[in-house]
């Protein structure tokens, strides 16, 4: 139903190029009668440099959790200095599991070598290399963790479908790179084939990442909605606004459970920050979609339209202007008024948008997991050591008292004891692999071997406990074990 009072929505202008684009977008809403009521907040590089090393005040998260709804520019996080995404830290802080691109050709209008180009890039949100954890463990290696949950693959898995259905797409791609990453990747592939039999009228298939994100920008006609990790999503989701004519008019919603955030998909673009050249769209179409999702889809249709209408009418930002196909060049102010100046406007080339009977808001709610029988079943022991690995391993292996059988050790991944090739390049970081002889272990067994190797002299730099569940290993195979 639409909205009959004025929504409170959170505001924030961004760095760069933010401040223009929002100003842009404010007055194309107001002009429209959108029904909002804006609370400004500031975040991004100020709120850092003064100190606050989320680059967010505690007041503002205030007005982020009373709001729920959140419109935000692009912002600017500084280098180094530890400083953490704001994007990431308010997508996991909000619970934004779903990060939702639509990514359409404008052709003739808009350059594009694929016009017919139509696909919805839908990304994990929370999770994967992007949860930031990262280490330092010696003087060549560093590590980051991908972590990667069944509730979370469940929960945008059947985003993904749920979405499919209510927008009356006919198929659903699943990209993933599991032929390598067996068990993070492999478990979002396998939950992506359980939901999916949910769905028998939603065709549905599976790509590996590359071999995917060539063929997305070859022949996108291939594909409706993808559904993917995190990383993955980031990186094909600016491939296909690029190859639908521009990454500057993408426009993207962070949905959870409580709370949605939207936002343009480009940066901040310092260098081009206040010339007044920017292009809106991107901004435009996530408010758009912030429209929709508060109930105000008949405004929201209204703007869309309005902003089809300029870009066949020619009216094109530099990032998109081109000779034979724009007919004016404007800046950002200029845009905007061009807009303003078209609502009540339909379309002539383009279809007309229309949101009314837009669903409600969609879930991807996860199922219960079920508890399966955890055995601790060794130990990986990582090593800050310098030298040869046939040293090492005879070493440590005289160390493997009691229950523990060293099994193998690997610098790099690679294999390099017992069976070392002379011509595998070996840096400081070395995984010791100790298995149970008896099939199990315990916990005292473990420090116990760790105050033998630290006892020798050994630099122990990380642990990770190896476990079976219902007798299946939860830790990858090394070259040559079962």
């Amino acid at each position: 139903m639409p909205s009959t009072h004025k929504v409170p929505v959170t505001v924030a202008y961004g760095d760069g190029i933010g401040p223009e684009i929002m100003e842009a977008t404010l007055a194309i809403l107001e002009a429209a009668g959108a029904e909002i009521a804006p609370e400004v907040i500031e975040v991004g590089e100020k709120v850092y440099k003064s100190g606050v090393a989320g680059g967010i005040h505690d007041s503002a998260w205030a007005t982020l959790r009373s709001t729920r709804v959140f419109l935000k520019a692009p912002i600017t996080t500084p280098q180094g200095g530890g400083y953490k995404s704001l994007n990431v830290t308010t997508r996991t802080a909000l619970g934004l599991y779903a990060n939702v691109r639509p990514n359409l050709a404008f052709a003739p209008f808009v350059r594009t070598q694929h016009p017919g180009l139509d696909v919805v890039i839908i990304r994990e949100n929370e999770e994967d290399l992007y949860t930031g954890i990262e280490y330092r463990q010696t003087n060549s290696m560093y590590e980051t963790l991908k972590l990667v949950s069944r509730p979370g693959c469940e929960k945008i898995i059947r985003y993904a479908f749920a979405y499919a259905r209510a927008y009356n797409r006919k198929k659903v791609t699943c990209f993933s790179k599991d032929n390598i990453m067996k068990m993070t990747d492999g478990l979002f592939h396998k939950v992506f084939d359980e939901i999916g039999a949910e769905y028998p009228d939603i065709e549905k298939d599976h790509w590996i990442i590359d071999i995917g994100s060539a063929l997305l920008a070859d022949q996108p006609e291939r594909f409706d909605v993808i559904v993917t990790l995190n990383l993955y999503g980031d990186i094909i989701s600016d491939i296909a606004a690029q190859v639908a004519g521009s990454v500057g008019m993408g426009g993207s919603a962070n949905i959870g459970e409580q709370c949605a955030m939207f936002e343009a998909i480009h940066g901040s673009a310092p260098d081009i920050a206040g010339k007044g050249i920017a292009n809106p769209s991107g901004l435009l179409n996530a408010a758009i979609m912030m429209l929709v999702h508060i109930g105000q889809g008949e405004t929201a249709a209204r703007v869309h339209n309005a902003w089809l209408k300029t870009i066949e009418d020619g009216i094109h930002t530099g990032d998109i202007y081109k000779e034979g196909l724009s007919r004016e060049r404007v800046g950002t102010r200029a845009f905007s008024e061009a807009v303003v100046a078209r609502l009540g406007m339909l379309p002539e080339h383009f279809k007309a948008v229309s949101y009314a009977g837009a669903p409600e808001p969609i879930k991807g709610e996860e199922r219960i997991v079920r508890k399966e029988s955890k055995v601790l079943a060794g130990v990986d022991v990582y090593l800050d050591w310098e030298g040869n690995a046939t040293a090492l391993g005879d070493s440590v292996n005289g160390l493997a008292a009691g229950n523990f059988v060293l099994s193998a050790i690997t610098n790099r991944g690679a294999k390099v004891y017992p069976g070392a090739f002379p011509e595998t390049f070996v840096t400081d970081h070395w995984r010791c692999r100790f298995l149970s002889a008896t099939g199990g272990t315990n916990g005292k067994e473990v420090v116990d071997l760790q105050a033998r190797l630290l006892q020798a002299g050994y630099d122990v730099v990380k642990t990770e406990n190896l476990y079976t569940f219902n007798g299946v290993p939860g830790y990858s195979a090394i070259q040559g074990e079962v």
